[in-house]
């Protein structure tokens, strides 16, 4: 992100420059987060809704949105295409009414979504373990640390930001780890 640091950088233990980066930083986060979602979380969205009844497309959309508090609002782009590839795979299909196409699941979107368990908590969830981009979860959870962290600079004795360097190595050296697994 260009510009979103002081135009001389950050000179010396200058932390009012950085907190006030990482805030520009959460703004510009702010505006955009929870627009997309990771592949198969509007697939589980839409059977989640689908298995509590039948809608059409846009009553999915703003349910979705509704249901996540506003942070996430799936695209007609994103919603309608996978519609249509649940009915091609059996799962949902759709009736006329109204001039409407009214989505509905199949017995063997019954099946499926049973199958995926009553424990499984619905993509909107802000609770829900992150899969795929989990509403950017990973970013978000970066510009709190930093947050966390800036404060600590801020407004912590020198005892307390050794202490918050080191946890946040420790946090950078696990990170690496986790890739190293795969």
């Amino acid at each position: 992100m260009r510009n979103s640091y002081p135009a001389g950088g950050f000179r010396g233990n200058n932390v009012d420059s950085m907190w006030q980066a990482v805030e520009e930083l959460r703004s510009r986060f702010e505006k955009r987060a929870g627009s997309r979602a990771g592949r198969g979380e509007v697939r589980s969205a839409v059977l989640a809704l689908l298995a509590e009844r039948p809608m059409h497309g846009y009553q999915i959309i703003r349910e979705i949105e509704e249901r996540s508090g506003g942070s996430w609002k799936p695209s007609a782009g994103s919603v309608y295409p996978t519609l249509q590839l649940l009915a091609d795979e059996g799962l949902i299909r759709a009736e006329e009414s109204n001039g409407r196409k009214i989505y509905s699941l199949t017995e063997a979107g019954r099946e499926e979504t049973a199958h995926a368990g009553a424990d499984a908590s619905a993509p909107w969830d802000p609770t829900a373990p992150a899969s795929g981009t989990g509403f950017a979860a990973l970013p978000k959870a970066g510009l709190e640390l930093a947050q966390a962290a800036s404060q600590v600079g801020r407004t912590g004795t020198p005892e307390q930001v050794q202490e918050a360097v080191a946890v946040l190595d420790d946090a950078r050296r696990r990170l690496y780890a986790i890739l190293a697994q795969g």
